[in-house]
């Protein structure tokens, strides 16, 4: 989950590598820059820039990546650091492997990006209340809207399936995108997501929306969220398992965030480990 004492225990952590000082990072990444991404092999060349999408409750700014010819569609969820360079970064990568990448800003009701004044060195709690604004309507309203903007671009192939992969809160809301457009979303992934399974078991829980669909899933789960709740990756295997729909269920050794190459606890390893998977769901599902 995304609160201040995951972000201060995992930046100490961080720190204790001895990678990069506290100072330094914040320095960093309150620049707006991100840490740099191993290239792509056999990279295809892509356009990008800046777009807006209407949906029902206003505007929202976006950044789309593409190749010039029609292929798979992908919907990338931010964490609670919103849209900024090191998504873009990541949306880029992935483009130039071959897909049509949509990265949004989830906070557009309330404010255009950068929503994180320092980036992912910005303070947990100033950024809680952008993420408490948004709830299963709105998320459902989104992936509806997002995923039709989608379908109306050239270089979205309408014969393959969509693909969709959030970070941290953005997990819980790929998972809602597949349940609220089950006929178009292939494959779903979710990269240290917090609240997937709901503790309290309601029916509304994103688990269970989304085992309800026909996706292929990746679950790549934080060391450190397993240990805070080492009954959810059981409750997964057994919920998408019953609804016969694969997913590979994992715990990775890296701590809460260690995806985004501009997070304090970036785990290339394990990062490179979770891109390579994610590129075997996609190859697998939107093919």
């Amino acid at each position: 989950m995304c609160d201040q004492d995951h972000f201060d225990n995992d930046l100490a952590e961080y720190d204790a590598r001895g990678m990069v000082t506290r100072r330094q990072f914040g320095a960093l990444v309150g620049a707006g820059i991100a840490l740099a991404l191993p290239a792509v092999a056999n990279a295809v060349a892509v356009t990008d820039g800046e777009v807006t999408i209407k949906t029902p409750d206003g505007t929202c700014d976006a950044y789309f990546v593409h190749p010039a010819n029609a292929v798979a569609g992908v919907l990338l969820w931010p964490d609670i650091f919103g849209l900024r360079p090191a998504m873009r970064n990541m949306g880029k990568r992935l483009a130039e492997s071959g897909y049509s990448v949509l990265v949004v800003n989830p906070f557009y009701r309330a404010q255009k990006a950068p929503t994180a004044e320092k980036g992912a060195a910005t303070e947990i709690k100033a950024l809680m209340p952008l993420m408490q604004a948004l709830n299963e309507t709105t998320h459902m309203t989104d992936a509806k809207a997002f995923i039709a903007w989608l379908d109306q671009q050239p270089s979205v192939a309408k014969n393959r399936k969509i693909g969709m992969q959030g970070y941290c809160m953005g997990g819980p809301i790929a998972f809602r995108t597949a349940a609220a457009v089950p006929d178009r979303v292939g494959a779903v992934a979710s990269f240290h997501g917090g609240g997937l399974v709901d503790p309290k078991g309601q029916p509304n829980s994103p688990h269970l929306q989304a085992a309800k669909t026909k996706a292929q899933f990746l679950i790549a789960i934080a060391e450190n969220d397993d240990a805070r709740a080492p009954k959810d990756k059981d409750v997964l295997k057994e919920t998408f398992s019953a609804a016969k729909l694969p997913a590979e269920i994992e715990v990775y050794s890296g701590a809460h965030g260690w995806c985004p190459p501009d997070s304090g606890v970036y785990k290339e390893d394990q990062a490179e480990k979770a891109w390579t998977r994610l590129l075997a769901l996609y190859g697998k599902a939107l093919a």
